[in-house]
């Protein structure tokens, strides 16, 4: 039987995502890489919006992803396992990144001056860096993947007994894991490109493969939903109140207890809220769960295009510009999944799919 909350929480947090990139690429809180503040603003106080997302969309969306992988490995055997993941998330992530996300590469450094500093630098060189620069938000497929090579040997070895104990996980001991959330924060995090946590996401994805696969775990999280959310809105007030204005997403704030038991709590307030609320489906949600997956890959291009050659030139309103930006985003993000997504190769180079087009993103 399909679990449909799943489905909506994917195309629900990727739209949470494209939100918080529209605002992020304009932040004034002195965020390197992006265009930065186009407003006449003393302070810019929906600049909050990244401080209560970014601590738990994307550790969500990895326990997502390991419930998936749980279910996926039920049906199919370990090499059809990786051969469907190595599709859809590494050529992606690599190949695709030099038939077509190169534009991102070449947006970014504009973004970043990059190309003024750039002078004398050889033109191979110029061009891999361009490549590296364009992987952008295909960070997460690419660590997703290494989360499933890692995956195998790991079944092998405990055979589903650590499995089987994740169904008699309570809410004891999800309050107790809120620690080891936070010592996972601390380990596996990269050096100058913060977003590749790890140890913090590595946890979040053998959580959803080990305890949340499990119904008895999602019906305690359903029960305690209203709990659950009330301490994470009190954490995720308490959070904004005292980083706002600093850069939330390296260290030392994304490594702070404050940091991420907010983004524990968050995360399992939303996973519990949406299987009580949203197993359902419909047409609409339906549609932008087939097109989810477009929408994540596609939707930073379409912002980055807007700051360049627009919000860069202030030739119109800030508000306009944010309007254009998000509205971008989804068109050209639709516009392009149902265009590649008909192209042979390019649909398998840069989507990730061989014959049919794929609903998932994990």
């Amino acid at each position: 039987m399909r679990k449909y909350y799943l489905d909506n929480i994917r195309w629900i947090t990727v739209v949470l995502v494209v939100i918080y990139h529209v605002i992020y690429m304009y932040n004034a809180e002195g965020i390197l890489g992006v265009l930065g503040k186009i407003t006449d603003l003393d302070v810019q106080y929906y600049d909050a919006y990244q401080y209560l997302v970014y601590p738990w969309f994307m550790f969500l969306l990895f326990i997502v992803s390991g419930i998936c992988s749980r279910s996926y490995l039920e049906r199919h055997t370990d090499r059809e396992f990786i051969k469907s993941r190595t599709t859809k998330l590494l050529v992606p992530s690599t190949i695709g990144v030099l038939v077509f996300q190169f534009m991102q590469g070449y947006l970014n450094l504009r973004l970043g001056n990059a190309y003024a500093t750039m002078q004398g630098v050889p033109a191979p060189v110029v061009g891999l860096i361009i490549l590296a620069s364009g992987i952008g938000v295909l960070w997460y497929i690419q660590v997703l993947w290494v989360f499933s090579l890692l995956l195998l040997p790991l079944r092998k070895l405990e055979k589903d007994r650590l499995w089987t104990a994740g169904a008699r996980t309570g809410l004891p001991a999800l309050l107790l894991m809120t620690a080891a959330v936070w010592g996972a924060a601390q380990v596996g995090n990269t050096p100058v490109v913060c977003v590749y946590r790890f140890g913090y996401y590595a946890l979040a994805f053998l959580l959803g493969y080990f305890v949340f696969s499990h119904d008895e775990v999602i019906e305690v999280l359903k029960r305690w939903f209203v709990p659950l959310l009330a301490a994470a809105v009190v954490l995720g007030a308490a959070f904004c109140a005292a980083n706002f204005g600093k850069v939330y997403a390296d260290a030392p704030v994304n490594r702070t207890p404050l940091f991420t038991s907010y983004g524990w709590f968050a995360s399992l307030a939303f996973l519990g809220g949406a299987a009580k609320y949203l197993d359902r489906t419909n047409p609409f949600a339906a549609w932008m769960g087939a097109h989810s997956w477009g929408l994540y890959v596609f939707h930073y291009l379409g912002i980055s295009a807007v700051a360049v050659f627009i919000g860069a030139r202030h030739i119109l309103p800030a508000a306009f510009v944010y309007a254009l930006s998000l509205i971008t985003a989804f068109a050209l993000s639709f516009a392009l999944y149902e265009i590649i997504s008909r192209i042979p190769f390019f649909r398998w180079a840069v989507l990730g799919i061989r014959k049919e087009r794929s609903v998932n993103v994990s």
